[in-house]
């Protein structure tokens, strides 16, 4: 493959349930991908439950620039109604306007209120009212925060605050926040929801993690049913091969879909991860293996030879 330099490309890390080993590979193909003298950052999408930094206790937290309030952590905010009840007259528009199901209202006993945790803050509600009876307020739905690993490497973490209905708007912000440039990776939350898609949206290609289990595979053939109606670039890694059956394997053969890579069904390498240690670190065979992965993958996307977009 030609040199790369000044490279550009961004990559999902996803899976359709938990526990497949989606943070495995998105933090060690984050830290091998430090080696190069490229722009690299690594955005924990996993908002309900981010644990990227675990791997990496050497971070130092860092302010975003002004567009984000230049501080460590932006405060994700969004606006959501109140409604006046002396102005309000019971109408049921607001009601009515709502997609989301997000007002509750009682005509006999002139009862209405706000669900906060289903609104969307679309402005639906504002729009339908007659009366003047509804106003906005903030209200905070989670935090991003910038964390520095290297001279050209960085995290940005995604965290919703507890209660939230939808960690979505958190994850569109630490997205953006990690701009168009150089290389980005996003560990995606597991599972084929609104989340998910909101994640891989934006990836110019995503790697699936899976484990040869009847369940991993069920779980896989979700995500990719849903890649495909997206149009998107895809491969899949196997982890804890030679556990269960080889299903997944003529899957991936019938359906004519990259395999990355294997990470075996090993004691050590477990071992490693629930210390919150990089297995790239302790076994240097493996970065060579992350780093031919990526070099795969960033020529599918650059040069358009990708064999699973039919």
């Amino acid at each position: 493959m030609p040199a790369i330099i000044n490279q550009k490309i961004k990559i999902a890390v996803a899976s359709g349930k938990g526990g497949t080993g989606k943070t495995l590979i998105s933090t060690n193909l984050f830290h091998t991908l430090t080696q190069l003298d490229e722009t690299v950052l690594l955005v924990d999408c996993d908002a309900e439950e981010p644990d990227d930094l675990l791997f990496f206790k050497e971070a130092l937290g860092v302010p975003f620039d002004r567009h984000y309030g230049g501080k460590e952590q932006y405060e994700v905010k969004q606006r959501v109604p109140v409604i006046d009840q002396s102005n309000c007259i019971y109408c049921g528009k607001c009601r009515d306007y709502c997609s989301y199901n997000a007002i509750f209202l009682l005509e006999g006993i002139k009862t209405i209120r706000v669900i906060e945790d289903l609104c969307h803050g679309c402005g639906a509600c504002s729009y339908a009212c007659q009366s003047d009876a509804i106003t906005t307020k903030e209200r905070s739905l989670g935090v991003i925060s910038r964390f520095i690993t290297g001279d050209n490497s960085s995290i940005i973490e995604a965290r919703g605050k507890v209660g939230v209905y939808s960690p979505v708007p958190v994850i569109k912000t630490a997205i953006k926040a990690a701009g168009e440039d150089g290389i980005v990776i996003l560990d995606s939350p597991p599972g084929t929801s609104c989340p998910f898609i909101q994640t891989v949206a934006t990836a110019d290609f995503v790697i699936l993690v899976t484990e040869p289990t009847p369940f991993g595979l069920s779980d896989l053939k979700q995500s990719v049913e849903t890649l495909k109606t997206l149009n998107k670039s895809y491969g899949v890694i196997i982890n804890r091969a030679g556990m269960g059956d080889d299903k997944v394997y003529s899957y991936l053969i019938q359906e004519q879909i990259p395999l990355l890579m294997e990470i075996p069904f090993d004691r050590e390498i477990a071992s490693l991860y629930s210390k919150g240690e990089l297995l790239v670190k302790h076994k240097p065979q493996w970065r060579a293996l992350f780093m031919e992965m990526y070099k795969t993958i960033y020529s599918k996307h650059k040069y358009g030879n990708s064999s699973n977009q039919r």
